[in-house]
């Protein structure tokens, strides 16, 4: 796993380099990311071969993405359409992105040995009560639950700051777009296990680089 429940999360969180070419991992490495995820559906080409030139430039664990279109990314396809997709690189990868609508393949995921990160994603702002309801759901088939979502103002903020730091057990959240990115790097502040960032283009608005967030790490804990 990612992670267990203890305390001092924060100092167990891990940056994601969220890339949109393979070429660009031993940058992400050289820059201080944990791991590399490589988003398929914003890329051309063999994913067999894109994941081993990923791994031939670089040595991090590697989470394999196909983004739904209905969750912001390009990916169209159904279910089973997806894991057809996902299971030639099963044995390439050590995390598989899923989100609910093909939750149904995460028992063969877990069985080819595979972590899962149960995602969700949306242009919203679900209540307080709506998030604990999401998180119970995601975590019947994750080892780790994403949930990314769209803050309408402080206040929603607030309650998104609120939710991390109340879950205990393993718990990515982030902001969508770029009115509160700042959120980006509070919210591993308080437990946010995992931090997407980008090396070359960004897959989301927003995204701060490898080499920015390091730097505000150090500056918001203290560190050299």
């Amino acid at each position: 796993p990612i992670s267990h429940p203890a305390d001092n999360r924060s100092d167990r969180m891990k940056i994601v380099a969220a890339l949109t070419d393979p070429a660009d991992a031993a940058r992400a490495q050289e820059q201080g990311a944990d791991l590399i995820e490589i988003r398929f559906d914003l890329m051309e080409g063999n994913p067999q071969a894109l994941v081993e030139q990923c791994r031939a430039c670089c040595t991090l664990p590697v989470i394999a993405t196909f983004r739904s279109v209905q969750e912001g990314g390009r990916y169209a396809g159904t279910a089973d359409e997806w894991f057809r997709t996902i299971q030639p690189i099963l044995l390439q990868v050590d995390f598989v992105d899923m989100e609910r609508r093909f939750s149904q393949h995460a028992g063969a995921v877990r069985a080819a040995g595979k972590g899962v990160i149960a995602s969700f994603h949306a242009g919203l702002m679900p209540d307080l009560y709506e998030l604990f309801d999401l998180e119970r759901c995601l975590r019947t088939y994750g080892d780790i639950v994403k949930i990314v979502v769209t803050p309408q103002d402080e206040d929603d903020l607030i309650e998104l700051i609120s939710f991390t730091h109340a879950v205990k057990l393993p718990v990515c959240t982030g902001v969508m777009g770029d009115r509160f990115r700042y959120a980006r790097a509070m919210l591993p502040l308080f437990g946010s296990e995992l931090a997407y960032c980008n090396v070359g283009d960004q897959t989301a608005a927003g995204q701060y680089t490898v080499e920015e967030f390091v730097r505000l790490m150090q500056l918001l804990k203290g560190g050299k």
